[in-house]
């Protein structure tokens, strides 16, 4: 220990000027270092403590409507996920949710982590808020990466499960399986009388107009070539019209994208709640109050129409829509209890609010560019309704510019 805590050593650190050890202690102080006096002329603890009962319930009423809305309204014909309405509905959520990274998150995120409080070294001499929210969105994609193969290959056993059961029961009713007119060696089979065939329709698609027809087409061609089989022969067998590869594809990806989403939002949920929360002044609060509110139904909207499209169990859905609601107001009130001792003006409180923000911009700005609208605006459904493009591209930027202007206020 002498040879290494040498006292030359003891001068070198304490005397150079950019010790990382010593900015490190500066960055995690609680000391409050900027107390701004337009907040504290309108600090009222009274006043603050009950705007703050206020927000808790109105974001949870909100939260609430947004994300029953899809849940509810799958079961009603002008509400239901597979109408342009709720698509074009969709397109606006996507938008809120895209401006709430890029015009609220990462600008908060970036203002915390180069606040003057904070040491210059390394805090302004490297973009930390846009490498996290980079990596963040990296790592988003890591995971919904290895979710969708997760779901893929438990999904493909699912099949393959069902597939030897149906060869073995055709095998005992002497029914021998029929390679599929047009269709290539090993691509698909059609079992004759049990309805279970495995055809590769997306390799042979077209494009454009032509595409969208022969898609109709070929579900038509499909429909009746199954129906041909089931009257010529009279079994006992439930009807399933086949294993349709995009409908089973989209229905793993809809399961993979409510669940990081739900991640994503609930990540930045709580950190909005806190950020009210710990709040003493009313001039802060009023308008945080009405832009939660606004984009948290708006979340909850994408959110409830990503679980309801990935067909859950309705406990589950339930379980997925109260998790989603309770935890903006929960964060209210953890921060609201937390508010006595707790600095927000404190470099400590700054570097952890900067991280966390720009964590939940990266999560958001990939959720909502790759899987909201990439997803369904590079969809086929798009490309082959020119009024809907019209419609949900309004909807978007809509969306995107109502939820921006909000940062003026909030």
């Amino acid at each position: 220990m002498p040879l290494i805590y040498s006292e030359g050593l003891k001068t070198k650190i304490e005397t150079l000027p950019g010790s990382f050890l010593r900015n490190l202690s500066e960055s995690m102080s609680s000391d409050s270092c900027n107390d701004s006096p337009d907040l504290e002329s309108c600090r009222d603890e009274k006043a603050a403590l009950i705007l703050k009962f206020v927000a808790i319930a109105a974001i949870l009423i909100a939260g609430i409507i947004g994300v029953a809305i899809p849940l509810i309204g799958k079961k009603r014909r002008f509400l239901r996920t597979d109408t342009n309405v709720f698509f074009a509905a969709k397109a606006f959520a996507a938008g809120v949710i895209l401006a709430t990274g890029f015009v609220h998150m990462l600008p908060d995120a970036t203002s915390a982590l180069s606040n003057p409080c904070l040491p210059k070294n390394p805090w302004s001499k490297f973009p930390f808020s846009g490498f996290i929210a980079m990596m963040a969105a990296l790592g988003t994609l890591l995971v919904d990466f290895l979710s969708t193969q997760y779901y893929e290959r438990k999904h493909e056993k699912q099949i393959q499960a069902v597939r030897v059961d149906s060869v073995d029961l055709a095998s005992e009713a002497g029914i021998v399986p029929v390679p599929v007119a047009g269709k290539e060696e090993g691509s698909g089979i059609h079992i004759v009388g049990m309805h279970a065939h495995a055809a590769q329709h997306r390799h042979n698609h077209a494009s454009g107009q032509e595409g969208c027809e022969g898609n109709v087409s070929e579900r038509l061609d499909d429909y009746s070539h199954t129906h041909s089989h089931s009257h010529s022969h009279s079994h006992s067998h439930s009807h399933s019209h086949g294993f349709g590869d995009d409908e089973d594809e989209s229905g793993i990806r809809h399961v993979v994208v409510s669940q990081v989403l739900e991640l994503g939002i609930i990540s930045h949920s709580i950190i909005i709640g806190l950020s009210l929360g710990v709040s003493q002044s009313p001039c802060t609060i009023r308008p945080l109050l009405g832009a939660l509110s606004f984009h948290q139904f708006f979340e909850g909207f994408a959110l409830g129409g990503c679980i309801s499209q990935a067909k859950f169990g309705n406990l589950h859905s339930t379980v997925m829509a109260c998790f989603f609601a309770v935890t903006a107001p929960l964060g209210v009130g953890i921060g609201t209890g937390i508010s006595k001792f707790y600095n927000p003006n404190s470099p400590r409180a700054l570097v952890v609010e900067g991280i966390l923000d720009s964590i939940s911009a990266g999560i958001l700005v990939y959720m909502a560019l790759v899987d909201l609208i990439a997803a369904d605006f590079l969809s086929k459904r798009m490309r082959c309704n020119t009024r809907l493009q019209v419609v949900s591209y309004i909807a978007l930027f809509l969306g995107a510019g109502l939820m921006a202007s909000l940062a003026a206020w909030a």
